[in-house]
């Protein structure tokens, strides 16, 4: 019988259940204070004794009482035959009260003559100056940085009490392999529980991994009773949809009680929370994001709510750089690469499906869409919490456009000079506009070989008012990608898989069905549409179409027969006033350089002729300080 989600918890109130439900237990440990780093103190801590415990020279000179020497002067010298030679960091003895430095000191046999006078407690650190014995070191809760130790190692403190929590965590699944082999057709391998074991760890949980458990009702709720009798917090991982084999929800049930199954969250919808006696089990999503939500915004705040440490956050404001929809009702958690363009930030969405991990990979971030609000208009400006150091921001550089696998290349190479190139696939369309609104460094674009600005400006006719530059990447064939031999005069025998519209291998596939006076109405697939020129060699490959138009190193990559048919160049289309960014000088002083222009032609896919040239609209070449080649 299909189980389907009867009602779903909002998500402000699956957080209120959580927090209120499951108190504190309290748990702490005591550590090495080199064991410390980036752990929450349990109690405060109090200095052991005083720093200093006694009254130290802060100079190398003569330690003196100070009313010994009122009344010197050059006019007036004093001779001084009470005194101790001290250097720094000496112990000044108890009779005296100030410290002249040495080169303010003439020796005049066993005495010193002086010629000013000194101030008491001159060049003296007195005891307790850093801190007084039982005054307040750090308090509780706060979380230990590196430098902190230190402080702690002088102030006597080896061994400190701090929070911690023990979570099992139980992997569920049929389809699963451990870390470390390689799956086969229909298997996946076991990594949800691997992230929650590092993100938790983080925080100072101890967290135990179950082995995996198969997917029978009886293994599962077997797996929750032991984990619940040894831990403080139970995450169960996979399990918790509402397919045929989901067992989770009725196991919990049968072990404890179910509190909600089902939150109005995106991803992470299948959530589930139950208690074990009175230890709480958080059900993940079995797909990857979904359980990241889920691990981020639940479980993470309720070892806040225990006095972990909390998982660093750092909110900025961005501007979208596209439309960002949302489902009515669901709170939507959504990745970001967030990047400054002029005195701005600007946020490119990426994917939101569950599956596709690497979208939280190439972010830098995510935004919150509330659930009563059902989406934003690009350029309106909204907060995104950073998942990176906020200074690598400003080493951020955005790219929208068609996405061509050379910019990983270009990517690996910008980050040894300390640039982070994030990419989005919007095509040539998405690129223009992204150019329009100023959302993005440079928007990568394909671009016929014998034309520029023109066809842009026919899309967009916007983009005639601005002062657009063109760097080139590289050129490359385009062409037709097929698992099987094509023969142009019978292109209405396959199967295709198509570009989107107005991309340029949609552009192209027509003009070349024109030419052979083939009507659309009679290709098979034509209107099956592929997101990306990647996606269309991939659909080839996975035997979904005979055929699509593609470039020769996607081509390639795929490991599929090429046809060339036309030759574009890659360009990166950008703003002139680009070129005076520092970021943007390194980026294309890198294209030039021969490191980059060595793995192009290594790919045996690219024409690199006039890779790295600056051109503006009419063709005419710019040239710019400080884009030179960079010599390995």
């Amino acid at each position: 019988m299909v189980k389907r989600y009867l009602s779903l918890c909002s998500f402000d109130e699956a957080l209120r259940q959580l927090r209120t439900s499951f108190p504190s237990p309290g748990r702490t440990e005591t550590v090495h204070v080199a064991a410390a780093l980036g752990r929450a103190v349990a109690a405060p801590l109090y200095a052991r004794y005083s720093v200093p415990e006694v009254n130290l020279a802060a100079m190398d000179g003569i330690a003196v009482k100070s009313r010994d020497t009122f009344g010197a002067s050059d006019q007036n010298p004093v001779t001084l035959r009470d005194y101790a030679r001290v250097n720094t960091g000496n112990v000044i003895p108890d009779s005296f009260d100030a410290v002249i430095m040495i080169e303010d000191t003439w020796e005049d046999g066993d005495a010193f003559q002086i010629r000013k006078a000194a101030a008491p407690w001159q060049h003296v650190r007195p005891a307790g100056e850093d801190i007084r014995e039982g005054r307040l070191v750090l308090p509780r809760g706060h979380v230990i940085r590196a430098f902190d130790i230190g402080a702690l190692a002088t102030y006597g403190i080896d061994r400190l009490d701090v929070t911690t929590a023990n979570v099992g965590i139980i992997p569920t699944g049929s389809e699963l392999v451990p870390l470390g082999e390689r799956p086969r057709p229909g298997q996946v391998v076991e990594s949800n529980t691997v992230m929650a074991q590092v993100l938790l760890g983080s925080m100072g949980a101890h967290c135990t991994r179950l082995p995996i458990v198969k997917d029978e009702p009886e293994l599962v709720k077997n797996a929750l009773v032991q984990a619940a009798s040894a831990n403080d917090l139970v995450i169960i991982s996979a399990g918790s949809s509402a397919g045929t084999r989901d067992y989770t929800a009725g196991a919990i049930a049968a072990a404890g009680e179910l509190l909600f199954h089902g939150v109005a969250v995106k991803p992470g919808k299948p959530m589930m929370l139950g208690k074990i006696g009175s230890t709480p089990v958080i059900g993940l999503p079995g797909y990857p994001l979904a359980a990241q939500t889920v691990l981020r915004e639940f479980a993470v705040p309720l070892l806040e709510t225990w006095g972990l440490a909390p998982v660093p956050k750092y909110p900025v404001k961005a501007r979208l750089a596209t439309p960002l929809a949302s489902d009515l009702g669901f709170d939507e958690f959504v990745p970001v690469s967030v990047g400054r363009i002029g005195d701005r930030y600007w946020g490119m969405p990426r994917s939101r499906g569950a599956v596709v991990q690497m979208a939280s990979v190439r972010s830098n971030g995510y935004t919150h869409i509330p659930a009563s609000i059902e989406g934003y208009e690009a350029g309106h400006e909204l907060e995104v919490f950073l998942t990176t150091d906020p200074a690598n921001i400003e080493r951020t550089l955005i790219f929208s456009g068609a996405i061509d696998p050379i910019l990983e290349e270009l990517g690996n190479i910008a980050h040894d000079q300390g640039l982070f190139i994030h990419t989005g696939s919007a095509g040539n369309t998405g690129a223009i506009l992204s150019l329009e609104r100023n959302a993005c460094h440079a928007a990568p674009m394909s671009l016929p070989a014998f034309s520029l600005i023109k066809e842009c400006r026919f899309i967009r006719p916007g983009l005639a008012s601005l002062d657009l530059v063109f760097v080139n990447v590289a050129s490359q064939e385009q062409g037709i990608a097929s698992v099987k031999e094509v023969s142009l005069d019978h292109l209405d025998a396959l199967c295709w898989i198509n570009a989107r519209k107005d991309s340029p291998a949609r552009i192209l596939f027509d003009s070349l069905l024109s030419s052979r006076n083939i009507p659309p109405s009679r290709i098979r697939g034509y209107g099956n549409e592929a997101a990306t020129p990647g996606a269309v060699a991939a659909a080839i490959k996975a035997g979904q179409a005979d055929a699509g138009i593609c470039s020769k190193a996607l081509a390639a990559s795929h490991n599929l027969r090429f046809y060339p048919v036309a030759k574009e160049h890659y360009e990166l289309v950008m703003r002139r006033e680009m070129l005076a960014d520092p970021r943007m000088v390194t980026l294309i002083s890198l294209i030039k350089s021969p490191e980059f222009t060595a793995h192009l032609e290594r790919s045996g896919a690219y024409d690199t002729s006039l890779t790295g040239q600056i051109r503006d609209a009419s063709a005419k070449t710019i040239e710019i300080a400080g884009a030179r080649p960079v010599t390995p």
